[in-house]
């Protein structure tokens, strides 16, 4: 097995072990949302600790349900990696074609018998 297939067959084992985990160690049971999000538990501890707060701002957008929100998150998460995804590919293939300029620079071009007028 090569250096690259056993690095990523060990970050795949960590990210199947961080997935599973906290789930089969229980982590989260006896809460009402054992996996809430951050953003719910820290609307619980403000309610909790001052029950009259008052947001400074109200969402531009509210979705309809959970559902809703959470397609919109996936939709959000997909784009984001499309864009990291093109920025990769584009990066790889600029230092491809330097390199393989540089390649034909150096060795001249082969099959090039054009005369010099």
């Amino acid at each position: 097995m090569s250096r690259n297939a056993k690095i990523n067959t060990l970050l795949l084992l960590v990210v199947a072990a961080l997935a599973v985990l906290p789930l089969a160690l229980g982590l989260g049971e006896g809460k009402e949302e054992p996996f809430a999000g951050a953003d719910a538990q820290a609307e619980a501890a403000i309610t909790e600790l001052k029950p009259d707060y008052e947001p400074w701002f109200t969402p531009l957008y509210e979705p309809p349900s959970g559902e809703v929100e959470s397609a919109l998150f996936a939709l959000q998460a997909a784009l984001g990696a499309g864009v990291l995804a093109y920025y990769f590919g584009v990066r790889k293939g600029r230092r491809q074609g330097a390199a393989a300029a540089a390649a034909a620079a150096g060795s001249g071009t082969p099959g090039d018998t054009r005369a010099e007028d």
